[in-house]
């Protein structure tokens, strides 16, 4: 298998996914710009594994090598580290809330991890991270070597705060790993994750994600990663022990894309799901 240099220089403490596929099976896909440019974004990447086919497909090559805050994404992660060491028992253990009145609403009250991984409540996750503690969280962000593995000095807002950095390339990498249980997580922990993850699910699909937007200085970035599973009708040989003829396909993707500070001139966070499905769509992951 052949490996590219240029990526290893880049990335050398991760198994970055383009060096996992051959050259004939990476292709750049020009024509996916089309979305971010009709929506007036100019900053943006996408990188899409299609896992049947063991092929890469992308959007800006080089902005998915270069990393960014997590943001919100980090609640995977976060999620992951608080189920496997009991600082949550599971997805139902409630945090009171510390009557801080943030700009959601529905994160002022009371809730549990699952509601608070789908309303992607700061607040809940800041207080898990805290009840981790540096020490922990550090350790499993090494073991797993997540991103570029700082944390600093401030446990609560590390992922926020442009500390902790990750590629899209890496982001893809990290949920591929979470899909096949191969992270330095139990089975369990990384069940109960994707379990939270899964969004929509239709006849014909499943798809799996969390999104995040780093509101710094000068920048807005919106995330979103995850996984599609399609449904595909296969033919088993007579003597497989195997009788279904259904299989499901797993395509894993990550989006980044910057936005003008202050923008609300649009729904953004529309506009970065409708960029999802529209190239899950074109490619054949989603119907």
């Amino acid at each position: 298998m052949r490996i590219g240099r240029i990526f290893l220089f880049l990335l050398p403490l991760t198994a970055v996914i383009f060096s996992s596929c051959r050259e004939s099976r990476i292709k750049d896909h020009d024509e996916w710009s089309k979305y971010f440019t009709d929506n007036g974004i100019q900053k943006s990447c996408f990188i899409l594994r299609d896992n049947n086919h063991e092929s890469i497909h992308y959007y800006n090559k080089d902005r998915c090598l270069e990393r960014f805050s997590p943001a919100s994404t980090f609640k995977i992660f976060n999620s992951l580290v608080a189920l496997e060491t009991g600082i949550a028992p599971d997805e139902q253990m409630v945090i009171k809330w510390d009557s801080v009145v943030r700009s959601k609403p529905e994160w002022n009250k009371d809730m549990n991890m699952r509601e608070a991984f789908k309303l992607s409540n700061v607040g809940y996750f800041q207080e898990l991270a805290r009840r981790i503690g540096p020490n922990l969280m550090q350790h499993y962000i090494d073991t797993a070597k997540y991103g570029n593995m700082r944390i600093g000095g401030a446990i609560d807002q590390f992922w926020l705060n442009d500390t902790l950095k990750i590629s899209a390339d890496e982001q893809l990498g990290f949920v591929k790993r979470l899909y096949f249980n191969e992270l330095p997580f139990s089975e369990r922990s990384q069940r109960i994750v994707r379990s939270m993850m899964l969004r929509e699910d239709t006849a014909g699909y499943k798809l799996y994600y969390k999104t995040g937007w780093s509101d710094l200085p000068g920048r807005q970035l919106l995330w979103i990663v995850g996984f599609a599973e399609r449904e595909v009708s296969v033919k088993e040989p007579k003597e497989s022990m195997n009788k279904g003829n259904m299989r499901a396909y797993p395509y894993f993707f990550a989006e980044n894309f910057e936005i003008p500070n202050g923008d609300t001139t649009k729904d953004w966070a529309k506009i970065r799901l409708d960029i999802v499905h529209n190239i899950l769509r074109d490619y054949g992951a989603i119907n």
